[in-house]
């Protein structure tokens, strides 16, 4: 890893150590590692139930007739729920509330819930819904455009009443972002070179390792504690609480150990269920999803199909582009608006183009729900606009990275939403400092003798091959991605900080409910609270909603927002540690009242490094607190016919390289490297960063090669719900990931730092992608890449 460093100016405490710029180990890494970490579906109760879901077996169909009769009779059985037994809202959602907490007479997509079981044990449970008898009447499935708008389709949502629904086309469209910015049409009539594009990409799963799990406790007043896996409580708590029929404060929710999200946890799954459960049979209710239930318990990523038309001069340089983004939401709406915003004010790329014509849609249909996933709506942009302009290179004969540069955004661009993009934007120098690091030896594969190590071949590992017909590609790409909340949200985050003094040491205590989900928030924090404190111990307090809310662990938000919120309630606890020991002390030493102060090592100091006194002497046995919430600067909605305005806080950028090898006879690819120039702002930690990268670049890889939930066109079915037949990269489909931090600091954030997490999921997708083709030649338009696409079986 080669870290090029930006000043950011003074940090408070910045000589203290593990703080802010250091690479502090994760307090939860070795238990992780170890298998000793407790995770939400470790959870356990003396006297608990298991609760179980029962799921359509079909995609669209009417509910004639539920019998529970035979399942209740059931030994062992405490409850049978259905839509009938619910006591208060019966939807629920993140944005829109369409989607029923259990079936309302019909189900939507394969998989829906429609009773819950409480046993004394899962298994029984499960024994118990399988006799639940449903008589269901199957309806005609919506599975794309054309058989969800078509005359006479069948209307999946009839009477919504949200505030998307008043501009779009027809009511099984979730939401329409246009942006119109210039004119593309007079743009195209002085165009030298025109390249048109019809791209399709796969559904996604976030294929997080640990399942949905958690545990509802009743209460005795009447209300619940609720200890769960999730990437957002208060999100969580605020559409529980009205299908409870209880006020938000009697739902108590702790986050429990998480394994994994990306933005799979952003719904709820079984959160009601279990409280639901809970709550009617007067016992703790445990519901921990098998494999097979997971791929149904959450949404995943928006499969796409996205038509490009792109112009450019002789000279190379972009002169228009015209878009067209469908993306499939699914049965319910989730978080499909804010995608489809992403999609459309992103889909030009890191690009300057003054001409633009783009329309986004998301469609309801009979295919499981979408919504959240790592890259959030750029992904599938960035797969078309990137292959736009290797297209665009090849026409022109340019190189496609000089003809990338030449097109680069910096600071001071214009977005086609008119925003102009007022941190750095060092696209073009990402771009030359990926093509400047030193290519993987060709033929790695021959051992010293001249003969193949088979192990290093596509598909050599299962013996497969033996260099025949093996070739090598390369191939670039190059992201944008927004930071944070958008479209006028109001993002913020809230966080308690104490500072006391526990055995004669000074301690800080940070509380927030930022869900850590892996991507080291609680090492973060404890980095923030040393460096601004200057003390050396930290205590992180568990995640819930006995404090204020921190927002979704999504977007690239949480180091920026809630780190923020820490880094600002540092500041007020600092202040109100100057001020009582300038009560204190002020009249002996007169540099408290004329000298800069600061914390370090547990003692407050002047800016000239003079000791004034210790941090116990000042608190003398008292605590310092603050508890604050903080935002980041406003934004406002796109305008819903021209799609302009300060849509994004903040946009970050990555760039890979791509180098594979291709077995053109077998169809088969072995990702060789996968280097990554990245910008970050700031690296608050340099080893989380690196693993941040490496670890969404891994999941662009997997959607370019072999990652797909697969849908039965004509029936709407899920075909692989499982780790079987769903694949996810392991250790030995996982190349070499050299990683370049730059760091360019953003002003307007805290210590200049630039959301990290999202980006390279977006550009290593394309750049595989593009290596492929160079390798061999073939157009491939659709994602994940199969065998039978490069062989034409």
């Amino acid at each position: 890893m080669r870290i090029t460093r930006t000043p950011t100016g003074l940090t408070q405490g910045s000589g203290t150590k593990g703080g802010i710029g250091e690479s502090t180990l994760r307090p939860d890494g070795t238990l992780k590692v170890t298998g000793e970490f407790a995770y939400a579906s470790d959870l356990w109760h003396e006297d608990m139930l298991w609760g179980f879901t029962l799921r359509s077996p079909h995609a669209h169909a009417r509910i004639r007739s539920v019998d529970v009769s035979q399942a209740l009779a059931t030994p062992g059985v405490h409850a049978v729920m259905t839509h009938d037994d619910l006591p208060a809202a019966t939807r629920y959602g993140l944005e829109i509330q369409d989607t029923p907490v259990l079936a309302d007479g019909v189900v939507r997509h394969h998989g829906e819930p429609v009773a819950l079981v409480a046993a004394d044990h899962p298994e029984t449970a499960r024994r118990a819904a399988a006799k639940i008898l449903v008589d269901y009447e199957q309806l005609p499935v919506v599975t794309d455009e054309e058989s969800a708008t078509a005359p006479g389709a069948p209307v999946l949502h009839p009477g919504r009443s949200d505030h998307h629904a008043g501009h779009v086309p027809h009511p099984n469209i979730v939401h329409r972002q246009p942006i119109v910015r210039g004119d593309a049409a007079a743009a195209k009539a002085r165009t030298d070179v025109i390249v048109t594009g019809e791209y399709e990409m796969g559904m996604q799963d976030q294929a997080f390792l640990g399942p949905e799990s958690g545990l509802a406790v009743p209460a005795d007043d009447g209300g619940v504690d609720l200890y769960i896996a999730t990437q957002w409580l208060h999100a969580d708590l605020r559409q529980i609480a009205p299908v409870l029929g209880l006020p938000e404060e009697k739902v108590r929710m702790t986050l429990s150990g998480v394994g994994g999200a990306f933005g799979g946890r952003e719904d709820l799954s079984m959160q009601a269920h279990a409280c639901l459960l809970a709550l009617h049979t007067g016992k703790p209710v445990k519901i921990v999803y098998n494999r097979f239930e997971s791929f149904f318990g959450h949404v995943h990523r928006h499969p796409a199909k996205l038509r490009y038309e792109h112009g450019a001069t002789r000279d190379g340089k972009l002169s228009y582009v015209k878009v067209r983004i469908v993306l499939d939401g699914g049965a319910y709406a989730s978080s499909s608006p804010a995608v489809v915003g992403n999609a459309a004010s992103l889909s030009v790329g890191p690009y300057v183009v003054d001409d633009v014509d783009i329309e986004a849609v998301a469609l309801y249909t009979n295919n499981p729900p979408c919504g959240a996933m790592r890259g959030f709506g750029a992904v599938q942009a960035c797969f078309a606009y990137e292959a736009q302009m290797d297209k665009l290179a090849a026409e022109l004969d340019l190189d496609p990275v000089e003809f990338r540069r030449r097109n680069a955004m910096s600071q001071g661009a214009v977005m086609p939403t008119g925003q102009v993009v007022d941190s750095p934007a060092p696209v073009a120098e990402l771009l030359r400092r990926v093509k400047a690091m030193p290519l993987p030896p060709e033929r790695q594969w021959e051992t010293a003798g001249g003969s193949p190590d088979v192990r290093a071949l596509p598909g050599g590992l299962s013996n497969t091959t033996h260099g025949e017909g093996v070739v090598r590609g390369v191939g670039y790409a190059v992201g944008i991605k927004n930071v944070g909340f958008s479209e006028g949200f109001d993002d913020y985050s809230t966080a308690r900080v104490r500072l006391e003094t526990v055995a004669g040491e000074p301690v800080a205590t940070v509380h927030t409910a930022m869900a850590e989900v892996g991507q080291g928030g609680v090492t973060v924090h404890a980095q923030i609270a040393r460096t601004e404190l200057g003390v050396a111990r930290v205590t992180i307090q568990p995640a819930d909603t006995r404090v204020g809310s921190a927002g979704s662990t999504s977007a690239s938000r949480q180091t920026y927002v809630t780190g923020g919120a820490v880094k600002h309630a540092c500041e007020a606890v600092r202040e109100k540690v100057f001020r009582l020991g300038r009560e204190r002390f002020g009249s002996h030493h007169p540099a408290w009242a004329t000298a800069e102060l600061l914390l370090e090592g547990g003692k407050v100091t002047t800016d000239g490094g003079e000791v004034l006194a210790s941090l116990a002497d000042v608190l003398d046995g008292e605590s310092v607190e603050a508890e604050l919430e903080w935002r980041h600067r406003p934004t406002e909605p796109f305008d819903l016919r021209t799609g302009q305005g300060f849509g994004h806080v903040q946009y970050s950028f990555a760039a890979h390289r791509a180098v594979v090898e291709v077995d053109t006879e077998l169809g088969l690819v072995k990702v060789v490297e996968l280097a990554c120039a990245q910008d970050v702002g700031k690296a608050l930690n340099p080893l989380s960063v690196t693993g941040q990268i490496q670890g969404g670049t891994t999941q662009g890889l997997g959607l370019a090669v072999m990652e797909e939930i697969v849908v039965d066109p004509a029936t709407a079915k899920v075909r692989n719900p499982s780790f079987t037949d769903y694949l996810i990269p392991t250790i030995l489909d996982t190349p070499a990931i050299p990683v370049d931090i730059l760091e360019l600091a953003d002003e307007h954030a805290p210590y200049g730092l630039r959301g990290i997490g999202e980006a390279p999921t977006l550009s290593s997708t394309p750049a595989v992608v593009a290596a492929i083709r160079q390798a061999t030649g073939l157009p491939l338009r659709r994602v994940p890449v199969r065998p039978e696409h490069l062989t034409g079986t």
